[in-house]
């Protein structure tokens, strides 16, 4: 028997941040984003060999056990070793023998969601394996609270349940870690022209988003109003782009975005830089009418929005900068899990 899932990387589309503790806490987030045909995969070939083998083809990693009740959460497998302790606790409450392979679309730090896309892939093998009884909600809130409260590492919530979820989704974040996701009804043909217009370009850097979040994290808690209030702005940036997508005045996105990469830039330092910055102006000068830096900010993809054809303008402009262009589509799929 082999068990494999997958599931979806994001794009944030609207109100970045806003997701993260304790801003959500105190005056409650909302995120819009939409999940792409680039996945993380898992599989799990059970052993009785008394082994535990983590395998990550993408990274050309390897890392070998025997089997135990406790990994250490370290090494280059932290995410896959706190999913196992994890289900090791709370479930099976034995040791299990297996070889656990991952795969993942994009690199590490591109700001497309993959750390938690990745966990939610593996929590979702784990789930179809042992026939555990969580329902998305409760898949989607594990996934985070290994991540961020076993594995301590910093971030926000909507990457987990985008991953969980799929499709297009306005996600509202409450205290105690109360979500509520609502799905977007978007006409296919509305879909089209927007995977159409929306450029996806890779800056070919990688960033930490854990230091960035840790920082806007640290302004909320001192009550730095400058970076409190750019969040309230990228909140309103969630409904306004909501509001478009869904009477489908697709067009007026690219301002939506640009008001929020405006107000992006205030909530802490670190989320733009001189490079990011050059490559945004050179985009609007060449035909975009606004974009974003994906994720936490400060390398990765970027996304504008090209109106008409105009995308083709842009992608040969951003060439002197060394990036490229992603192809992808939108997809209305979240986690999936199956056996062979």
């Amino acid at each position: 028997m082999i068990i494999r899932s997958k599931a979806p990387l994001r794009l944030g589309l609207a109100g970045g941040g806003t997701d993260v503790s304790p801003y959500s806490d105190l005056y409650g987030g909302a995120i819009l984003n939409a999940t792409i045909n680039l996945f993380a995969y898992t599989t799990i070939e059970p052993r009785d060999d008394g082994k535990i083998i983590f395998e990550s083809p993408d990274r050309n990693l390897r890392e070998e056990y025997n089997s135990s009740e406790i990994l250490p959460t370290d090494g280059d497998f932290i995410l896959h070793k706190g999913v196992y302790n994890r289900i090791v606790k709370d479930y099976t409450h034995k040791a299990l023998s297996f070889k656990l392979t991952t795969y993942v679309d994009a690199p590490p730090g591109s700001g497309l969601g993959t750390s938690s896309t990745l966990m939610v892939s593996i929590l979702g093998a784990f789930t179809e394996w042992c026939m555990l009884p969580l329902g998305e909600y409760e898949i989607a809130n594990l996934a985070y609270t290994i991540e961020r409260l076993d594995l301590k590492m910093a971030g926000g919530k909507q990457d987990q349940y985008a991953a969980t979820f799929g499709g297009f989704n306005y996600m509202e974040f409450y205290k105690d870690d109360k979500v509520i996701v609502n799905p977007l009804r978007i006409k296919q043909q509305i879909q089209d022209e927007l995977s159409h217009n929306l450029l996806l370009y890779y800056t070919q850097t990688n960033r930490k988003s854990a230091n960035i979040i840790e920082q806007q994290t640290k302004n909320v808690v001192q009550n730095k109003q400058s970076s409190i209030e750019a969040m309230h702005k990228l909140k309103e940036q969630s409904i306004m782009m909501k509001e478009s997508l869904l009477i489908g005045d697709i067009d007026k996105m690219g301002d939506i975005l640009d008001f929020g990469w405006k107000y992006k830039k205030l909530m802490t330092k670190g989320i733009t830089n001189t490079l990011l910055n050059e490559i945004y102006t050179c985009a609007i000068n060449s035909g975009a009418t606004g974009g974003k830096v994906s994720g936490a900010g400060g390398g990765g993809f970027m996304t504008f929005y090209c109106p008409n054809n105009t995308k083709y303008a842009v992608k040969k402009a951003l060439e002197k900068f060394g990036g490229c262009s992603q192809t992808y589509g939108f997809t209305n799929s979240g986690l999936t899990t199956w056996k062979i």
